[in-house]
């Protein structure tokens, strides 16, 4: 008597059956969990969200309607609605585009000049705010805080504009002088920590932070000088800077110029910098373990002289973008804060060139909407500033977005250890 055996299961199906849910499984995991991009996203949520609640506060009229909350909730709650509903779209349309110029355009009704303002005004503020984020996050790397960005721009900005309008130049050339004085002066005014950190030990913070002063209150000075002023007027501006040395851009009202095409271009250099070349290697070698790189081989004050020197060179580029592209001459504030905005832009791109890039957009968007937000709603413009503390806050504790979301544990849910270097 013989029995059938039982027909074994076809393992080709079981296999890809198993395959088929380890990937669906794996995808569900990465969507949930702590990894960058998850962290990022839900930070400007969780920012837009507080934001919301500080535009609500901010407005009488509706908060007026909170005092009844209990006999008519659906007064309080529309209101709001309406408000913060407005607030963000504003926020939108300024830095993005307005759906309505859109069509307008489209329809032979309006222009394109109008319908890609907010997207020129959001290139224009990012253009310089590149640069100066790019200098941050590279020290970053190296294991140096350079906090002497903001120092830096504004020697950038006042090497440019001299040279923008002291010196007469053909077309062309005279913006690549100019460029290359903003460069210049930024590396030297780099130099100077770079070179004390590494021969004296001198902490780069402190030194930075005193170079800023440095740089503005030369900046002042510098301006109210013969040949520097301009002789018909009496407040403290320079000569107007020669239309040869201005960064080229679209027509007007359009503010937008190839500064934003150098920004690309230097975010691109600074990736294949930290990447790909010999230097960029003991870079990160000295930010991660500097005796261990002193041990291989490697110098370690040089390395930080170097890195300094490059940093210095991409903010005095960034100032140089200010000054050419969107001033036409020099003024105590020309430099705004570019500098100081570059910090956060640095640690919101999480040190890396790209994320810098697309942080220096954002940052620019949320300038430009928070403009016509201001206009249009009456939201204060400092509440934008509030919304972009409120990102980096929550950016820099992925912790505490892990435990409000609940999230999963990823091996990217971390910053750059580099960041901590240089405290």
């Amino acid at each position: 008597m013989t029995t059938e055996a039982p027909e074994a299961p076809k393992a080709p199906e079981k296999k890809k059956e198993e395959k088929e849910e380890s990937f669906f499984g794996l995808f569900l995991h990465n969507l949930w969990s702590a990894n960058t991009v998850t962290v990022t996203m839900l930070s400007i949520f969780l920012a837009l969200v507080i934001g919301a609640v500080l535009i609500v506060v901010s407005d009488s009229a509706v908060l007026s309607t909170f005092s009844y909350f209990t006999a008519r909730p659906s007064d309080a709650l529309n209101a709001s609605w309406d408000l913060v509903s407005r607030a963000y779209a504003d926020l939108f349309k300024g830095a993005i585009f307005d759906p309505a110029a859109v069509q307008a355009w489209f329809s032979g009704t309006g222009d394109w000049k109008t319908a890609l303002n907010p997207l020129s005004e959001t290139l224009t503020y990012a253009a310089p705010l590149v640069f100066t984020g790019l200098s941050v996050a590279l020290a970053f790397r190296g294991g140096l805080f350079n906090i002497g960005a903001q120092g830096q721009a504004v020697i950038g900005c006042v090497t440019a504009g001299v040279a923008g309008f002291a010196i007469g130049l053909p077309a062309g050339l005279h913006l690549i002088v100019a460029l290359a004085a903003g460069l210049i002066g930024g590396a030297l005014w780099g130099f100077v920590p770079g070179l004390l950190k590494a021969r004296t030990g001198a902490h780069e913070v402190i030194t930075t932070i005193m170079l800023n002063y440095t740089a503005t209150l030369f900046l002042g000075w510098l301006i109210l000088q013969n040949g520097v002023q301009d002789p018909d007027r009496t407040d403290a501006v320079s000569k107007t800077i020669e239309s040869t040395a201005g960064l080229p851009g679209l027509p007007a009202p359009l503010r937008v110029h190839l500064g934003i095409v150098l920004a690309v271009l230097a975010t691109a250099g600074v990736a294949w910098l930290i990447n790909r070349s010999s230097f960029g290697f003991e870079l990160r070698a000295v930010g991660v373990n500097p005796p261990a790189a002193r041990t291989a081989g490697m110098s370690v004050a040089r390395t930080y002289i170097m890195l300094m020197v490059v940093a210095g060179g991409l903010a005095g580029l960034g100032g140089a973008v200010q000054v050419l592209g969107t001033a036409d001459r020099l003024t105590g504030q020309v430099a705004g804060n570019i500098g100081f905005d570059g910090l956060l832009v640095a640690l919101l791109g999480r040190n890396k060139p790209w994320g810098t890039l697309f942080a220096a957009i954002l940052y620019g968007g949320l300038r430009a909407g928070g403009n016509l937000m201001q206009v249009d709603v009456g939201v204060s413009l400092e509440l934008v500033t509030v919304l972009q503390a409120l990102i980096v806050i929550f950016i820099a504790a992925p912790a505490l977005v892990k435990s409000i979301f609940q999230l999963r544990d990823a091996r990217t849910a971390r910053l750059g250890t580099s960041m901590a270097k240089g405290w």
